[in-house]
This record gives C-alpha cells, sequence and structure tokens, in this order.
C-alpha cells in the first residue's frame, strides 16, 4: 500500500474515461462542456458541447439543447439540432424535433423524427456552419427530410464510410 494519496486515488496513473450522468429527477439549464462521455436519463435545457465524446439522451430523458459530440445516441426526446462528427444512432423509443447531422446516421424502426436529416463527409467549416446555424454551406451531401412523420423502414443507416 502506497503512502501518497494520489496513488491511491489513481491520480498517477491512467484512468479509462469516465461517464458523467445526469439522473432521473435532475434538471440543468444552462451550457455543458467536458471532455467525458455523457449520459442524460433527467431534464437538460441549453447546450451540450462534447465534441470527443458521446452524448446518451437516455429513454427517460427531455433535452432542449443543441447538442455536438463524436457520437450522438438518442433513446429519448430532443428538441434541437444535432451534430455528431462521427455517428449519430436513433433508437425506436426516440422523439426528435431538430436537424440532424452526421458522417453517419442509423435509424431504427418506430422512431419519431421531425426535421431535416444530412449524412456524409463533410468539410470542418461546412459541419461549422451547421453547428451555428450560419448559412448553409455548399456541399455533396446526401439530404433527406423525415417531414415530421414516424421512420417506417428497418433499421436503416445513411452515409459514407
Amino acid at each position: 500500500m502506497t503512502n501518497n494519496p494520489k496513488d491511491a486515488l489513481g491520480g498517477t496513473q491512467s484512468a479509462s474515461k469516465a461517464v458523467g450522468c445526469v439522473s432521473q429527477g435532475i434538471k440543468i439549464k444552462g451550457e455543458l462542456t467536458g471532455t467525458e462521455d455523457l449520459f442524460i436519463d433527467g431534464n437538460v435545457e441549453g447546450k451540450i458541447s462534447l465534441d470527443n465524446s458521446v452524448v446518451t439522451v437516455g429513454p427517460n430523458a427531455t433535452v432542449k439543447a443543441d447538442i455536438t459530440a463524436r457520437e450522438v445516441v438518442v433513446r429519448g426526446r430532443v428538441e434541437g439540432k444535432l451534430h455528431g462528427s462521427e455517428r449519430i444512432q436513433i433508437w425506436h423509443t426516440a422523439k426528435i424535433n431538430g436537424d440532424m447531422r452526421s458522417e453517419r446516421i442509423s435509424i431504427e424502426e418506430g422512431s419519431e423524427l421531425h426535421g431535416q436529416m444530412e449524412a456524409g463527409k463533410l468539410s470542418s467549416s461546412a459541419a461549422e456552419a451547421f453547428v451555428t446555424g450560419s448559412k448553409k454551406p455548399e456541399s455533396k451531401v446526401k439530404e433527406a427530410s423525415s417531414g415530421g412523420g414516424k421512420a417506417s423502414s428497418g433499421a436503416a443507416v445513411a452515409g459514407a464510410d
């Protein structure tokens, strides 16, 4: 056993990436930023920016925020823009009201989508334009509008690998 408290707590060792959690009954208003993965099962309103992380919106969550992350997984309700630099996963329990942009998007049958969807590779400036809401850049990107109906096909994946 060591006498150094930092060693006992793992301070000098490399720890695996932790996951932050906003559980049921927790309400947050404001801007969330960071470098760790985040699981939300409560209520969040504002802006979520975890560029190199995974943001998971749990089945009990209600999120009114623009979400920017490496990967976004939606199992609950989201109102706002979703930008996953690598991937967006939409589960059958998801209800989304907002535009989505990612290299790859997977959608399970039964999900409810309202907004526009863009999948494929974009330059970093085009991705930034989507996130900030500035004028839509010209690019060769596949575009699909879900038009407010329920997804009716089986699990689908859009995007370029």
